[in-house]
């Protein structure tokens, strides 16, 4: 397992892999994250012109308390906008590889559960904030399935798993093209966020960005769109 882990992945790949729907994923780009989007979408097109682009599993930057959780290019981030109405409430994470191939770790400890309907996702409580220990907060992952939610994750959490310990870099699973219709799969990639406590031991809705927090803090790189409005962001 750890070699798995330690593996960096090939990232030359064929133009052929937008049929898993990266072409589409990337075309609806506009407003405040369109220069990115096009850096994105140039990205694909030749990934190996762009090695200095890319992030490594279990990198940290400088003294931020998160670990890169998995291999890739970090294509959105939090409050981009790559569609019209749309506030992304996190982290897009492109492997630049198919389905099932890149590996997922967990960028910080905690208590992870899966729900019972939870094809592609886990999500792990982290009782102390290590930016602000008297608060809870969850970190979310998901993507972890195919297109037909055939699922990535972990043989070790499935289904129903409730309040089980792991440890940063524990492996969770691998990044998929799961949206939840089959027609209509997004491109291959981890999405993760930071969420909110609900005050009552239990997380807020993800989908919502005001239940989010920014995670730039949390992993030492520019990851508000709203303070990085152009690049894609990579630790110095």
């Amino acid at each position: 397992m750890f070699q798995l882990i330690k593996k960096v992945l090939p990232i030359a790949i064929p133009v052929a892999i937008a049929t898993a729907g990266i072409y589409f994923y990337f075309t609806v780009g506009s407003g405040k994250s369109a220069e990115r989007t096009a850096q994105v979408v140039s990205w694909f097109k030749d990934p190996a012109s762009r090695p200095d682009l890319l992030m490594t599993l279990g990198t940290s930057c400088g003294d931020a308390p998160f670990t890169f959780p998995t291999n890739g290019l970090i294509g959105f981030i939090w409050d981009d906008s790559f569609r019209p109405g749309h506030r992304h409430s996190g982290l897009d994470i492109f492997g630049g590889a198919g389905v099932g191939v890149t590996p997922i770790v967990a960028a910080y400890p905690g208590y992870l559960t899966r729900l019972e309907d939870w094809k592609s996702t886990v999500i792990i409580r982290v009782p102390n904030d290590p930016l602000q220990s008297s608060r809870q907060i969850w970190v979310y992952y998901t993507h972890m399935a195919d297109a037909a939610g055939n699922s990535y994750v972990s043989e070790e959490f499935p289904q129903g798993t409730k309040e089980v310990y792991v440890e940063a870099g524990t492996f969770l699973g691998y990044q998929g093209n799961y949206s939840g219709d089959p027609n209509n799969p997004v491109g291959v990639h981890l999405h993760i966020s930071i969420v909110e406590d609900d005050g009552f031991g239990a997380f807020k809705n993800e989908l919502d960005i005001e239940n989010t927090y920014d995670p730039t803090p949390y992993f030492g790189m520019p990851l508000n769109a709203n303070l990085n409005p152009d690049t894609i962001p990579v630790c110095d």
